[in-house]
């Protein structure tokens, strides 16, 4: 991904805008990255993308979540798994 700061897009307005055309570009500010310029069709695409992040409601829990989430429990609970 290529990336500009803050001075480069006022300066480079043109440049920033046609790397954006290939693919996300980062724009920094004091080195930290702060913001991402994208086409308007990747931005729908990634909007329209499912997101793997899920919550359900008690009972709701698919069988094969659940046993992941039971299992992982009564790991931590016997004390596998974290860092002293």
């Amino acid at each position: 991904m290529r990336s500009f700061s803050l001075t480069d897009l006022s300066n480079k307005s043109g440049e920033v805008i046609e790397a954006a055309y290939a693919g996300p570009v980062d724009i920094t500010r004091r080195g930290k990255r702060k913001f991402v310029i994208m086409t308007a069709e990747q931005y729908d695409r990634l909007r329209k993308a499912d997101d793997p992040r899920k919550v359900y409601a008690a009972g709701e829990t698919p069988p094969d979540i659940a046993a992941l989430f039971e299992t992982e429990v009564n790991r931590l609970s016997k004390g596998e798994g974290y860092d002293d």
